[in-house]
């Protein structure tokens, strides 16, 4: 019997190892154009699909592309999405510091329609993947990048969803947001000095004057970049982070995810 037992447990091991080994999950940083704009890209995907799958996209927050998104991506990978971490401000090109940070963000949210072009090159890039299934896209971002979410929705990109996490919520031209066709997904600190009442009010007008469908969830206690341990944890600085935003977040996340773009199980 004993030896009945060491066999079989080697058998279930050596098969349990195999199929690990062959669902790895791959990542990759990729290059892709917007115009003469070289960026890139970082995407993660399980090798061992063997049909198209839904995608998420997600935007960076104002320090650029770093492991916050990565890690973000990877996460999703594992839940069974393509996750494709995009590039706004081209390839090498990271802020060294805030204030350099500060003019990149600033040149995106002044200029709205850039900030949407470099969004549909990503999903353009993203779509001739065979590993894509190009009619469930859902984009996300972190604070620039869910501003970024926002934007590509009113901007008629065709993805089905868009998240923001602690992103801005202004709109240039909140007229031409009547032809929303994405589902949206906010997830707000409730005390956010970054993003004022005011700017929720008129957000929200801007979605009910749309018939758009939205939900908003306000965290209490949080503050801005609220997913982001690299913060900090002191909210009267108006960036830090909190445990239970960035969980409570997450789910949700998910959440909508599993309605909008769910995946096979």
């Amino acid at each position: 019997m004993k030896a009945l037992w060491k066999t079989t447990t080697l058998v279930l091991a050596t098969i349990f190892s195999a199929t690990a080994a062959h669902a790895a999950i791959k990542s990759e940083a990729v290059e892709y154009k917007d115009g003469k704009t070289v960026l890139e890209g970082y995407i993660v995907y399980d090798d061992s699909w063997t049909t198209p799958r839904p995608a998420v996209m997600i935007v960076h927050q104002w320090m650029g592309l770093t492991d916050h998104e990565k890690q973000s991506a990877e996460k999703l990978a594992n839940q069974g999405y393509v996750a494709f971490a995009i590039d706004l401000y081209g390839k090498g090109n990271r802020p060294g510091n805030m204030a350099e940070a500060g003019g990149l963000a600033g040149t995106f949210k002044s200029n709205r329609q850039m900030f949407r072009d470099r969004e549909k090159a990503a999903f353009e890039f993203l779509k001739k993947n065979k590993k894509v299934d190009s009619k469930k896209v859902v984009i996300a971002g972190y604070c620039l990048g869910g501003t970024g979410a926002l934007e590509a929705a009113r901007g008629g990109i065709p993805v089905v969803g868009a998240v923001s996490f602690h992103g801005g919520l202004s709109a240039d031209k909140p007229e031409k947001t009547k032809n929303l066709k994405a589902k949206l997904l906010v997830l707000h600190g409730a005390v956010d000095p970054n993003v004022p009442p005011k700017e929720v009010e008129g957000f929200m007008k801007e979605m009910n004057d749309a018939k758009a469908d939205y939900q908003f969830i306000a965290y209490s206690g949080a503050v801005h970049a609220f997913t982001q341990k690299e913060s900090g944890n002191d909210p009267s600085k108006g960036a830090a982070y909190n445990e239970a935003a960035d969980r409570r977040s997450w789910v949700a996340f998910m959440d909508f995810l599993d309605e909008v773009i769910p995946v096979a199980k």
